[in-house]
């Protein structure tokens, strides 16, 4: 398993569209996932251990983003044929389990991570209100491990930065994490 860190944030790059099938039956596009304040887009799986160390903090952030205007949206790339536990199936459970406040979609084709240039499980991409990004860093300072549960909330603190002014910060930490499971 590789660990690998994404590239710096591309200040103002806009959104790619998507359409694609959730694990609550529906199919999600920006605009039904958008905040009014912003976005926030995160590709995640279920095997990776750099998503299982911050999980819970992730659906405690994402619950208190929606309070200031940020949507999220989980996206799921990873070739399941590499990773069983990456199947639609395990996806629909763990998003039940975890009561997941944010829908989580599945990229069947891979054509989403790729046209975000999604690197890692997870990386982290915070747009604006006008979907110019904004942020693409880490969550916190956890790795494979969770962080202290006092660890600066960088990814919460530039998203309500980004709500509230609809810039990010200037200094941020790139995400660490698995890399995608790409199809052959």
């Amino acid at each position: 398993m590789v660990a690998l860190n994404p590239p710096v944030c591309d200040f103002g790059w806009k959104a790619v569209d998507f359409d694609l099938p959730a694990t609550d039956g529906r199919r999600y596009n920006l605009d039904a996932v958008k905040g009014p304040n912003g976005l926030q887009v995160m590709f995640i799986c279920n095997h990776c251990p750099y998503v299982k160390a911050v999980i819970d903090r992730i659906v405690r952030d994402c619950r208190e983003l929606q309070t200031h205007g940020i949507g999220s949206v989980a996206i799921m790339s990873n070739d399941p044929a590499v990773y069983a536990e990456d199947s639609f199936d395990n996806m629909q459970r763990w998003a039940e389990e975890l009561d997941f406040p944010f829908p989580y979609l599945y990229d069947e084709t891979q054509a989403v991570a790729k046209a975000y240039g999604a690197v890692c499980t997870p990386d982290f991409f915070g747009f604006n209100g006008r979907l110019e990004l904004q942020y693409r860093g880490r969550l916190d300072a956890s790795g494979r491990n969770p962080a202290p549960p006092d660890a600066h909330r960088e990814l919460f603190e530039a998203m309500a930065q980004v709500a509230q002014t609809g810039a990010g910060p200037r200094e941020q930490t790139p995400s660490i994490g698995c890399s995608i499971k790409w199809r052959e």
